[in-house]
């Protein structure tokens, strides 16, 4: 299937590693002119020349921390500068703070939200007004499925998800007159950095397959393993393409059936 993503311009952030690397390299492989950002330069070179070995592409790149507003603007203004607007955005950065509500201190909480939903917002915020021109857009924001079924000792990171599901759902209302859509994936068990880790971490030292499917047992993942970052990023190609120009306020589970909601 053609996704009709040829010479869409694509801003993706925390996309230096894990799933918003493949992001990036599946979406240069359909034709889009990607940016990606992330806080660390040498891991976006690395990056950069890890997509164009693998997929001939050249993409950009732009140093922002989500939460470095000024930082913000300009990989937004350099993008719309060099390619004449923005298509999409994939919202990625994140990370994974999880603890007793009693024990997680308002640092912490502060840390979580100011990435989560102050940096969806600058980002998003700073695209608008091209997407409005063109009257057309894509914004995707990555969210864990614990924004839906928060479990225990998971704060702040799930309600800080839940509040990012809220961002999407609002956007979808306010600006589907634009014809800008707004969507979320919300992720399982993926083979993240952090992932791999704990499998390396795992004392009893097992094989991949081992790890995956004791993972997705424990974690009640009715398909049995641990998912790709590759089939993530599929699910976010689709979403940004004009092939789902009529899905939004969506919030698309890839998490191999794990989650009770739908």
């Amino acid at each position: 299937m053609d996704l009709g993503l040829k010479g869409k311009v694509a801003v993706i952030t925390g996309a230096s590693r894990g799933i918003g690397f493949e992001t990036a390299k599946t979406l240069a492989e359909e034709g889009a002119q990607v940016v990606i950002t992330a806080r660390h330069e040498d891991r976006l070179i690395e990056a950069q020349t890890a997509i164009k070995e693998a997929t001939g592409v050249e993409v950009d790149y732009a140093v922002a921390d989500v939460t470095d507003l000024p930082a913000v603007q300009k990989a937004i203004a350099d993008t719309a500068s060099k390619y004449g607007t923005i298509d999409i955005l994939v919202n990625n950065a994140g990370g994974h703070r999880a603890g007793s509500f009693e024990q997680v201190d308002n640092d912490t909480w502060r840390f979580d939200l100011e990435i989560k939903i102050i940096g969806v917002a600058n980002f998003t915020r700073e695209v608008l007004p091209y997407m409005r021109k063109q009257a057309s857009g894509s914004i995707i924001s990555v969210v864990s499925n614990s924004g839906k079924t928060p479990g225990p000792k998971s704060v702040p990171t799930s309600p800080a998800r839940s509040a990012g599901l809220a961002v999407i759902k609002e956007l979808s209302k306010e600006y589907g007159e634009y014809n800008i859509r707004a969507n979320a994936v919300c992720i399982g068990y993926i083979r993240s950095e952090q992932v791999e880790k704990m499998w390396q971490n795992d004392p009893e030292n097992p094989t991949w397959d081992e790890f995956s499917k004791q993972k997705a047992k424990d974690t009640h993942t009715p398909m049995g393993r641990v998912g790709e970052t590759t089939e993530a990023a599929k699910v976010i190609s689709f979403l940004a393409s004009d092939a789902a120009s009529y899905v939004s306020g969506a919030a698309v589970n890839i998490d191999g059936g794990a989650s009770d909601a739908m």
